[in-house]
């Protein structure tokens, strides 16, 4: 449904990702981010998703073509390590935004998954072309994005078997978010961190990914039109 495209950064330099367009013209757009695996053929399959579902969906492609396969993890960290996040947050997620806005769309919302999920809390504080986010089982660290940084409504879906956003960790941002008068509502599932991605029998659950389907889109349709 889609295709690879290339698009300009706010500073003038080319970044490229995953167009799928919207049967309707004036679409809402919809910034889509990869996992730490890259954009890989699951993410594409994703943004395929939302286009479906009326969404101008973009996914930029924040590792420039390398996709890790799901088995090497450490090859996946090391991508995500390298990868410097203010700069894809405030140049390739922003430009991304920048292009959706220029195909004709009156609202712009971002979502991600992972490393793509704590890349959505940044961007909620960082990109002012975002008017919604919504994230996937993903916290920045506290001294790159706080709750009280979020400047758009923000809906959050995570596991309750997560090692890395711990279920403490989920309701402390929460909390935080609440305590800073913000608009957002959280889930948490009976699942394991990247429960979302069907290309993974170890970790996907497919109650919980229908469910929080179900949600993001009622959100995005709320907050994009």
């Amino acid at each position: 449904m889609g295709e690879r495209i290339t698009f300009k950064r706010p500073d003038g330099k080319e970044a490229a990702g995953y167009l799928a367009k919207a049967a309707k013209a004036g679409a809402p757009g919809l910034v889509v981010i990869q996992e730490w695996w890259g954009l890989n053929e699951q993410i594409k399959g994703i943004t395929d998703r939302f286009a479906a579902a009326g969404f101008n969906a973009l996914a930029p492609d924040l590792y420039a073509g390398r996709v890790v396969p799901y088995h090497d993890a450490p090859a996946a960290n090391a991508e995500m390590t390298s990868l410097n996040f203010l700069d894809a947050t405030d140049q390739i997620c922003r430009g991304a935004a920048q292009k959706l806005t220029a195909e004709g769309a009156a609202k712009v919302g971002v979502t991600g998954f992972c490393m793509g999920g704590a890349m959505t809390i940044l961007a909620a504080a960082r990109v002012p072309e975002f008017s919604a986010g919504v994230c996937f089982y993903g916290l920045p660290p506290a001294a790159a994005a706080g709750p009280k940084d979020v400047k758009i409504p923000i809906e959050g879906h995570f596991a309750l078997h997560d090692d890395w956003c711990t279920p403490q960790a989920v309701m402390d941002f929460a909390k935080g978010l609440v305590d800073a008068h913000k608009p957002a509502e959280f889930f948490s599932y009976e699942a394991h961190h990247g429960f979302m991605n069907e290309a993974r029998p170890d970790v996907h659950q497919a109650k919980a990914a229908a469910e929080a389907w179900d949600r993001t889109l009622k959100f995005f349709r709320k907050h994009l039109g």
